[in-house]
């Protein structure tokens, strides 16, 4: 190789080197790049809540209820009476009496028992006061059964203890006033008023039919006569039981009449008159021929009447009796008033129950004097005493009757005054059982095998 040749290869040797050095040099001295950009996707999530969607969000509570302002009786009266009336479309020329429209009260009643009081009679009389001076277009009529074929607007009403939320309850907190206007021509509600009253100056005295009637029992044409008062609003159908009782019930409505007024041959022969209708077999008659017959003296016919209650009472499979305790006591009052009546109930509830072939759990109910302890332990005895009465009259019934005691739990009135007011707090029920499972076996062990009983259904 000559001298040439061997110095460029040196040379090109040389440039390579020099290339190699300077692309090192670029490498170790660039800084490095940047991480890249992270996703969009994947970016973290801030921490924050999200927003609730629209329809997830929980709906607002309901307004509550407006609180019932109590008012003074008279005046609680007045506004459900004006709020009634003067919702009532103006009558046609044709109907009623010269272009008025014709209408009858069928009494108020207490919501609860049925029981007609002092203060349902004084907030009928203030109606038709009203009536009279401020509403020309209605035409007032008695309840009878000669207005009742008229068609007429029957007002009916109920007045009960409630508390500030218009519950019922026991004691009450204040008076609620329910007015209800039915039209028997179109047989719908037409109008409706309600107000409250305050406790004061409120009179729940029981009238006399009511305060004397023994028994008590929830009666299909007085719940009828209820819901369609207080379960109905403007528009609905009358309760077709009280709509087919109306004129049974306006000649019983004269009968309790006649009776409060001490007209007694006169309510029997009203209290007659309303069993020989088709509507007729109701408790408040059996009730009024009964206190008829033994105000007059008539001693066979009205146990003959207690006993027609007993068999009403037991074929709704619960009864309840007002037996007259003397008070914190398990014995009855023993003067002569009480007594004979008395001594007639147990026998003819014994010997109905043994002739029906009947098994029967006896209730005891106290008012609500005194520590509840003691009240469920008094109406205990109170009913073991009733069974003892009656396995006394009746044989047969031992070991068919069991007993229990509610004390003050179940009262209906609850004023706690022990005397009329609230002698449905302290009755005694009777209710109708299933003897085992074989409701006509008679022997002790059959007919309460384990004295284990049940209800009929």
């Amino acid at each position: 190789m000559n001298t040439r040749h061997r110095r460029n290869i040196i040379d090109v040797c040389a440039l390579i080197a020099l290339v190699l050095v300077t692309v090192m040099a670029a490498c170790t001295s660039r800084p490095p790049p940047p991480p890249p950009a992270p996703s969009p996707m994947a970016m973290p999530v801030p921490l924050s809540p999200p927003a609730p969607s629209p329809m997830a969000m929980p709906a607002p509570p309901p307004p509550s209820p407006p609180v019932p302002v109590a008012m003074p009786l008279t005046e609680a009266i007045l506004k459900a009476a004006n709020d009634l009336f003067s919702k009532v479309p103006l009558p046609s020329a044709e109907l009623g009496v010269a272009g008025k429209r014709v209408v009858v009260i069928d009494p108020l009643v207490d919501g609860v028992t049925g029981v007609q009081s002092n203060v349902t009679d004084f907030i009928a009389a203030r109606i038709v006061e009203l009536v009279r001076t401020s509403y020309p277009q209605f035409e007032l009529q008695p309840f009878s059964a000669a207005s009742v074929a008229q068609s007429p607007l029957v007002l009916i009403g109920t007045f009960a203890g409630v508390n500030t939320q218009s519950q019922v309850t026991v004691p009450p907190e204040a008076f609620r006033i329910w007015l209800t206007l039915a039209d028997l021509q179109t047989g719908t509600i037409v109008s409706k008023g309600k107000t409250h009253a305050t406790l004061e100056g409120v009179d729940v005295w029981p009238t006399a039919y009511f305060q004397e009637s023994p028994v008590w029992s929830k009666d299909p044409v007085v719940d009828g006569y209820i819901k369609t008062c207080q379960g109905s609003k403007v528009g609905d159908a009358i309760d077709p039981v009280y709509a087919a009782h109306l004129v049974a019930e306006s000649v019983i409505s004269a009968a309790i009449q006649a009776y409060n007024s001490q007209r007694y041959w006169e309510a029997l022969d009203l209290y007659q008159s309303a069993l020989r209708t088709p509507a007729g077999e109701q408790l408040r008659v059996y009730n009024g021929l009964y206190l008829a017959h033994w105000k007059l003296g008539h001693r066979d016919d009205a146990a003959q009447a207690f006993g027609r209650m007993i068999a009403y009472g037991l074929a709704q499979e619960h009864l309840t009796v007002k037996f007259l305790f003397k008070p914190g006591s398990t014995a009855l009052w023993s003067d002569a008033p009480s007594r004979e009546p008395h001594l007639m109930w147990l026998q003819q509830i014994a010997q109905h129950t043994t002739q029906q072939n009947v098994c029967l759990e006896i209730i005891g109910h106290t008012s609500r004097t005194g520590p509840e302890p003691l009240n469920e332990r008094l109406s205990l005895r109170r009913a073991e005493y009733i069974q003892e009465r009656l396995e006394a009259d009746a044989p047969p019934l031992r070991n068919r009757t069991l007993t229990s005691g509610k004390g003050s739990r179940e009262n209906l009135i609850g004023t706690a005054t022990d005397d009329a007011r609230d002698a449905l707090d302290r009755r005694v029920a009777f209710n109708v059982i299933r003897c085992g499972s074989d409701a006509s076996a008679t022997s002790p062990l059959q007919a309460f095998p384990s004295l284990a009983l049940q209800r009929l259904p």
